[in-house]
């Protein structure tokens, strides 16, 4: 048995395992989006002491020569042989931005929760009914509920009890009259972030917001990097559930103590999400998703009991998980298209949520279609040479004319490059044909030559036969790379094919569209002009764009406050037809060619 040690302290691990693997086991929080394949260069590291195999290949294409000097390893690419000691770059907590608001549609108001107060009658000599009967007679039935029937002792100690419904069946019954105090939580678990709102079902409003990034996103920041993570890791699973397990409780411990309230009268989550994050978080095997044919274990809604997940609310509280669609069209686009309301719609309209995942439905006068297309996390900011994501430093906006104009978030010195940043930047070199129409980066010659560019010959650098483009002479590791910009199409032309691919079977023109409505966290950060320009969207539809925001949310707070529509999003889970791609005639081309600027 080997010692890690790391932060002062010390973990056994067993020889074999990569570092990686070692400090994902013991949840020491490192990131690595590509799910420990080597191909991000995400997890560096630095190595202090121990016997470790020689640096790799691999390793090469991300470590300059600096970091090699300095001792800085792939930790998925580290295999320990002894006792070693290691320490990590940065331990900087990176404040992200979030999106909490979306756009939320009129609807009639029903709660599925509610609760009522009753006046209790007390056993006498004459009249020594059971407690359980004597509820029956005043219409309260208990029935099977077991953790009803252990409280009433309690419970007629008092003159009065509360009886909490779901949906007019009976979960729980307190002392005295609380019905004041009737709370639930609205929940967005993103791939890259969670969202939990606030729910006050007697004023029938949100009255707070917390969020947080998903810290599954240290195990892969894709699906599929965590369904592969289940797959090589023995307790992969319970990994994956636990960190998602406690950001939750966090989050509603944090919006507890700003509201003053007790987590007991919190008796209702619902739940909005892909269909991963969904097998994970009740701790269900999500493999099957990941391999041909691509079965998830459960698509439709489900009630199940908070205390049986691990969540902190009321004892008797439920979770609800909204309907799915397919492995790859989940709960959280289901909710979207309900806020749309694109059932009904007598319009051709287009929902695309932005993503890693980039999920599409088509509404053909409220005939619904959906396709899923894997984006990669290159539009989130990684596997990008100097990407990361929206948080303090990331440069999130870009424009190229006699200057290189950068906006930063939080007004920091640039760190890195975001999402938005990174489209805003490879739109503004196609508009200005820094790159051509398949993407390749001009040689510095070709600006020298050009009057209207020449000005940024300079920025063009050919480096171990590799070019990139320059976002700050001053700062020559921000830049954007000739692969920076291969991961970038193949983001855009996977979005853009499926875009085709579903006009194609719903037999509708392009100019037949009435509406492209963008979803998502990270879709509310893009520009029109750089959606355009990058050729995310055709051109065509420049405007004809609109902004949501985050649907996911605001569909999860709608179940809560209309049983109408919780029943209408299980019917619309039914009714969207899900188009795999991969087995669509001629998709290979269409990609191809979707692939051009």
């Amino acid at each position: 048995m080997s010692y890690l040690h790391i932060n002062n302290k010390q973990y056994k691990f067993t020889q074999g395992k990569s570092l990686l693997s070692i400090i994902q086991e013991n949840n020491l929080g490192m990131e690595s989006p590509c799910g420990g394949k080597g191909t991000c260069g995400k997890c560096k590291i630095k190595i202090i002491d121990g016997n470790i195999n020689d640096l790799t290949q691999e390793e090469l294409r991300f470590l300059n020569e600096e970091e090699i000097r300095n001792n800085i390893r792939l930790g998925c690419l580290v295999y320990p042989k002894e006792d070693l000691k290691v320490e990590f770059i940065s331990n900087e907590v990176q404040k992200h931005k979030i999106l909490t608001e979306g756009y939320m549609p009129d609807f009639k108001k029903s709660p599925v929760l509610t609760k009522k107060v009753y006046k209790l009658n007390k056993p006498t000599l004459e009249n020594n009914l059971s407690l359980e009967d004597i509820l029956n007679s005043e219409g309260i039935k208990i029935n099977n509920n077991y953790q009803a029937l252990i409280a009433l002792p309690s419970i007629f100690e008092n003159d009065e009890c509360s009886v909490v419904y779901l949906d007019d069946k009976l979960i729980g019954i307190e002392c005295r009259d609380t019905s004041e105090h009737l709370y639930s939580i609205a929940l967005d678990i993103g791939t890259t972030t969670v969202v939990a709102s606030l729910i006050d079902l007697n004023r029938q409003c949100e009255i707070d917001c917390e969020s947080d990034i998903n810290p599954q996103k240290e195990y892969g920041l894709d699906v599929l990097s965590r369904i592969n993570f289940c797959k090589i890791n023995k307790n992969g699973l319970d990994i994956l559930n636990k960190v998602l397990i406690d950001c939750i409780n966090d989050l509603i411990n944090k919006l507890c103590k700003k509201n003053n309230i007790n987590k007991e009268n919190i008796y209702e989550l619902a739940v909005a999400a892909n269909t991963t994050m969904m097998h994970t978080l009740i701790k269900i095997n999500p493999e099957s998703i990941g391999r041909a044919p691509y079965s998830p274990v459960f698509l439709s809604g489900k009630s199940i009991n908070a205390n049986d997940l691990g969540i902190n609310i009321s004892s008797f509280g439920k979770v609800y998980l909204l309907p799915g669609v397919s492995s790859y069209i989940g709960a959280d686009i289901v909710a979207g298209v309900c806020v749309c309301d694109l059932q009904k719609t007598d319009k051709n309209i287009l929902f695309i949520d932005i993503g890693t995942n980039g999920e599409i439905v088509l509404s053909k006068k409220s005939n619904l279609t959906s396709c899923s297309c894997a984006a990669g996390p290159a539009l989130e900011g990684m596997n990008i040479s100097c990407g990361m994501r929206a948080g303090d430093g990331a440069i999130e906006n870009i424009k190229i004319g006699e200057l290189i104009e950068k906006k930063v978030i939080g007004n920091k010195q640039p760190k890195g490059i975001c999402g938005s940043g990174i489209i805003d930047a490879i739109s503004e070199m196609a508009r200005l044909k820094i790159i051509g129409k398949t993407g390749r980066i001009q040689k510095r010659e070709s600006i020298e030559s050009d009057d209207t560019l020449k000005h940024l010959s300079e920025n063009i650098v050919d480096e171990n036969k590799k070019r990139k483009f320059i976002l700050d002479i001053n700062n020559p590791i921000l830049a954007i790379t000739q692969e920076d910009i291969r991961q970038v199409q193949l983001a855009k032309g996977a979005i853009l094919s499926g875009f085709y691919a579903l006009l194609k079977t719903m037999d509708i023109d392009i100019k037949s569209l009435d509406e492209v409505i963008i979803a998502g966290q990270f879709g509310k950060h893009l520009s029109v002009d750089s959606l355009v320009g990058v050729g995310i969207i055709p051109k065509e539809l420049k405007d004809k764009i609109k902004y949501i925001g985050n649907s996911s949310k605001t569909g999860a707070i709608m179940t809560l406050l209309s049983k109408d529509i919780r029943y209408e999003m299980e019917k619309i889970a039914r009714d969207i037809s899900y188009c795999e791609l991969s087995t669509e005639e001629g998709y290979e081309r269409l990609f191809t060619d979707c692939l051009k600027f």
